[in-house]
């Protein structure tokens, strides 16, 4: 039986359905060299005999009409028992020799395009009509039975397919079969993740009972976060929504970092700031008007992090800008959008990876983290900060200017790593501290980075921004002790009366956040 099992199976009948048709008449060419029959419907039907190849329609093959609009047409035993038989089954050829049934030895199948449909209709009716039925049921009854039948689902297998034939005189191995199958049912569970997150979102259902998370597969990267660890990155798009345009091949921690990056630029003011990443942590990010002003701010928030790392404009890089940073030693650059001048300077450093997220819009909708055989889903931080998320709880009122300020260092401050400490001045960070265990710590290395690397005077308005609540007044008391004159912090401590309380003793802007922004 093992023998029989991994001998070539010869193809006598196919059976084709195919919403996309562009390569069908390789495949045509391929059947017709080996005498193998066609059955087919529909549209296919017309285009096979408009090629000029024979076919027999479904509806005559099964001698039963396409009802219900077309909703019902492949569905009939006589296919299905065809597909399913085993070859080698005494009491299978004797069910299909009493009902007059012939086995169908290829089928070659692909689905109504639904997830195209989602990106150019939101009208549910339409959506709902391109849920494929019959297509997914006939592959995975071949995929089901691939000892005996071969399963095609895509245009790019019909080279493989026809190597296969050839090499096999009309049959096809069982290596190829059982890589078909895998093929086969990989596509059956992403079309269906698909129609399952659109039905779940359609209705709010962000939490089912039963979750598929689907992708594409982009790349197999070189290595995960280190050399002993495998990596590749998937997308739920075909390709990934930001472009390279120069450089090496991206890494999988230059991905975790881009995405770092984008994260916080898309939080920026439209067309303006400059970002810097390392190991997914902004250490310095500026909002000045001027680009190249930001650009150099970024930079002097930490130039000794900033090495080797990743640079986010929030802006079409010029040719000035490029210059500006080519004296850098960078692993990636992206902007939104290179003029011509300005690629040609950056791809003099033939390592330096170029990203343009021009196309970028939103940031995800949920975030996942993977660990022992579990997955834990949240929702994105990205609210949109307004004035009714805040209050002022000093004596001491912000400015307008202030104020704002100070909404800039929380939104970068939400984008660090907890526990975090950001210190800003007039829309740049001059001081981040971030990742500690304890938020004191986190306090002293913001303002340590401050005093090592910023030239301050006694008329500068340092902010300083918490992720979380201060649970001690010593953490505020060590910001105001070095210069810090207005915070800005989540309220929720059984001690915010005396952070308050010591806010105004001193004279110090106290702003509170209805909302909390750890990151881990």
């Amino acid at each position: 039986m093992a023998n029989k099992q991994n001998m070539s199976n010869k193809i006598k009948k196919a059976l084709i359905s195919l919403s996309d048709k562009s390569e069908i008449k390789i495949i045509l060419k391929a059947l017709k060299k080996y005498n193998i029959k066609i059955i087919s419907s529909g549209g296919t039907s017309k285009e096979i005999k408009k090629l000029g190849y024979k076919c027999e329609e479904v509806s005559e093959y099964t001698n039963s009409d396409e009802i219900l609009d077309g909703r019902v047409k492949t569905l009939h035993p006589k296919l299905y028992a065809g597909i399913l038989s085993e070859r080698d089954n005494k009491k299978h050829k004797k069910d299909l020799k009493i009902r007059n049934y012939d086995e169908i030895d290829l089928v070659i199948v692909n689905f109504y395009p639904f997830e195209e449909t989602l990106t150019l209709t939101k009208k549910h009716k339409k959506i709902i009509e391109n849920i494929d039925i019959g297509g997914p049921t006939l592959v995975r009854a071949t995929a089901k039975n691939y000892k005996d039948t071969t399963i095609l689902i895509s245009p790019d297998q019909y080279d493989e397919f026809i190597a296969n034939l050839d090499k096999n005189k009309g049959s096809t191995s069982l290596e190829f079969r059982k890589k078909m199958s895998q093929e086969a049912f990989n596509l059956t569970a992403y079309y269906d993740s698909v129609i399952s997150e659109y039905l779940n979102n359609d209705n709010s259902n962000y939490f089912p009972k039963k979750k598929t998370v689907y992708g594409n597969l982009v790349e197999t990267l070189r290595y995960g976060e280190n050399p002993h660890q495998k990596s590749a990155i998937y997308s739920k798009n075909k390709e990934l929504n930001i472009k390279k345009l120069g450089g090496k091949k991206l890494s999988y921690n230059n991905y975790n970092d881009i995405y770092a990056a984008l994260n916080i630029s898309h939080t920026l003011p439209k067309n303006t700031g400059t970002v810097i990443v390392k190991h997914s942590n902004p250490c310095g990010v500026s909002i000045n008007k001027n680009k190249i002003n930001s650009y150099k701010e970024a930079l002097a928030c930490d130039p000794i992090s900033a090495f080797g790392g990743i640079v986010s404009c929030n802006f079409r890089v010029t040719k000035k800008m490029a210059r500006e940073l080519s004296k850098q030693f960078l692993e990636v650059v992206i902007g939104m959008g290179f003029e011509n001048e300005s690629l040609k300077i950056l791809k003099k450093k033939k390592n330096l990876r170029l990203i343009d997220a021009s196309i970028v819009k939103e940031q995800n909708s949920s975030n996942v983290i993977s660990n022992f055989d579990s997955l834990l889903f949240q929702s994105a931080d990205n609210k949109i900060f307004t004035k009714k998320d805040f209050k002022v709880v000093s004596k001491a009122k912000p400015t307008k200017k202030i104020f704002n300020d100070l909404l800039f260092a929380f939104n970068v401050c939400r984008n660090v790593k907890s526990n975090a400490i950001v210190l800003t001045k007039n829309g740049s960070t001059i001081g981040i501290g971030s990742g500690q265990p304890s938020r004191l710590d986190s306090c002293k290395i913001a303002i340590d980075k401050m005093k090592r690397f910023q030239t301050l005077s006694d008329n500068d308005i340092i902010l300083g921004a918490s992720d979380a609540f201060f649970p001690f007044v010593d953490g505020i008391e060590t910001l105001v002790q070095n210069g810090v004159s207005a915070v800005i912090q989540p309220s929720g401590s059984i001690r915010d009366n005396e952070i308050i309380k010591f806010a105004d003793k001193l004279g110090v802007i106290l702003v509170f956040s209805n909302t909390r922004h750890f990151k881990h």
